[in-house]
């Protein structure tokens, strides 16, 4: 689960709410707009939506552990 955060957050692993990727994640679920999230919306989603967030990572590990579909 780690790995999967450690790799969404490259390049802005000392300011994750800066992430690209991790605005445009919170965006589409929670319905955030992306310019306007900060240090305390990332922390205030977080924290609200951490049991989502937890699932979210799991299924996202097991994607990566299953590899590409076979065709």
């Amino acid at each position: 689960m780690i790995r999967i955060f450690w790799n969404m957050t490259r390049g802005y692993r000392l300011w994750p709410w800066r992430s690209p990727y991790l605005r445009w994640r919170i965006e589409t679920y929670s319905g955030l707009r992306a310019e306007s999230i900060g240090l305390y919306e990332f922390v205030r989603f977080s924290y609200v939506s951490r049991a989502a967030l937890v699932r979210y990572l799991r299924w996202a590990e097991d994607m990566n552990k299953r590899g590409p579909k076979e065709s």
